[in-house]
């Protein structure tokens, strides 16, 4: 396993991601913890130790389940990291009540690495309440050694990084941010990493495949990619383009099933940088594919759809139909109040949205192109 240098730690460069873990197969959205078990058991035999979960993951499931697993493991053995969830606190709850039950949930006395949760405009007001306290809290409770490392994580523009790095940059010790290929340009990843670096902060890196999309290239990148080095997947490639950034202590993968955690932690086992070519490459492929709509399937707008929609699954073939008209015949075969045109606009998914994305005109203009299909 590669591994990178972080204070008195040498970390595991492959974290465990736990916001999409493997479902039972029964429809009911559970998650399969007997798989999980076996998928935790390997990446600890094989040296992947950095096991990342937050308040809201898997409906709140994600920190229980972890905690029940890793009590298998001595707790000196592994690297634990949640989160903060603001709109709890935002809802009325105290820092010590949320901090509190979190510690309970994952059965530990203290946590390696917590994280103020999507530190970005829509949330810096609760972070930096006077009244709620947060950082304050959870400040104290590093000082008590109930917290190794305190950082945060952001979706947030270059203006409300630099803003929250202003008022507490010193205070933290990383930043985790969405860095990949495509975002380097597209979300100005490049111009953050460069930001925290030239400010001593290391970087932890999520959505390296960006939910998943850098794994399923179209056919033309996929030649692309193919013509560079037939013997890398699409992923791998994803995978490479941020190993190679010297300030990335840690790259998180949420992984569904024995199948990726088997071949991230192989592309994660041997140095492998990229060429100049190869990373040029990338970046022109990145250039081609933002014409589309950049869901990397978080699902933080589900809860609050009033409708129900599955926004994530809509996206996805909102991207794939714009490629492909035959796309469309999986959700055309959705229960009408399933469908794009069941989006009543109400906007809640865009204040949840990390990416800033305009769902309900996304939705508006997917419906729009079913319609005309079907006259």
């Amino acid at each position: 396993m590669l591994t990178r240098r972080f204070h008195d730690l040498t970390l595991p460069l492959l974290g465990f991601g736990a916001m999409r873990l493997p479902l039972l197969a029964d429809g009911s959205g559970r998650v399969d913890e007997a798989e999980t078990r076996k998928m935790v058991d390997y990446a600890m035999q094989n040296g992947l130790n950095y096991f990342d979960t937050a308040y809201p993951y898997h409906e709140g499931e994600s920190e229980r389940i972890m905690g029940r697993i890793l009590a298998d493991y001595p707790r000196e053995s592994y690297l634990l990291a949640t989160k903060f969830p603001s709109h709890v606190a935002a809802a009325g709850r105290s820092p010590a009540s949320i901090f509190e039950e979190q510690l309970e949930k994952c059965g530990v006395g203290h946590f390696d690495f917590y994280l103020l949760h999507n530190v970005c405009e829509a949330t810096t007001p609760t972070f930096c309440d006077p009244k709620l306290g947060i950082v304050e809290y959870l400040l104290e409770q590093r000082r008590q050694g109930r917290i190794r490392y305190l950082g945060f994580s952001s979706h947030g523009q270059m203006d409300n990084l630099r803003e929250f790095l202003d008022r507490y940059g010193k205070e933290l010790s990383f930043c985790q941010i969405q860095l990949n290929y495509v975002d380097w340009t597209f979300q100005k990843a490049k111009e953050k990493y460069e930001l925290l670096t030239s400010l001593g902060i290391p970087v932890w890196v999520m959505e390296p495949v960006r939910g998943g999309r850098l794994a399923r290239l179209d056919a033309a990148g996929e030649k692309a990619l193919r013509a560079l080095n037939p013997r890398r997947s699409p992923s791998e490639w994803a995978f490479r383009f941020v190993q190679d950034l010297p300030n990335v202590h840690v790259v998180l993968s949420g992984m569904s099933d024995m199948a990726q955690l088997s071949e991230n932690i192989k592309t994660f086992s041997v140095p492998q940088p990229l060429t100049p070519a190869e990373r040029e490459a990338l970046l022109a492929l990145a250039e081609r594919m933002k014409n589309t709509v950049p869901c990397t399937a978080c699902r933080y707008c589900v809860d609050g759809c009033p409708a129900g929609l599955d926004i994530p699954m809509l996206l996805a073939a909102y991207n794939a139909f714009r490629l492909s008209a035959s796309a469309a015949e999986p959700v055309e075969a959705l229960a009408a109040e399933k469908h794009p045109a069941a989006c009543v606009a109400c906007g809640q998914c865009v204040k949840a949205c990390p990416q800033g994305i305009d769902v309900p005109a996304h939705l508006k203009a997917f419906a729009d192109g079913l319609a005309r299909r079907s006259r």
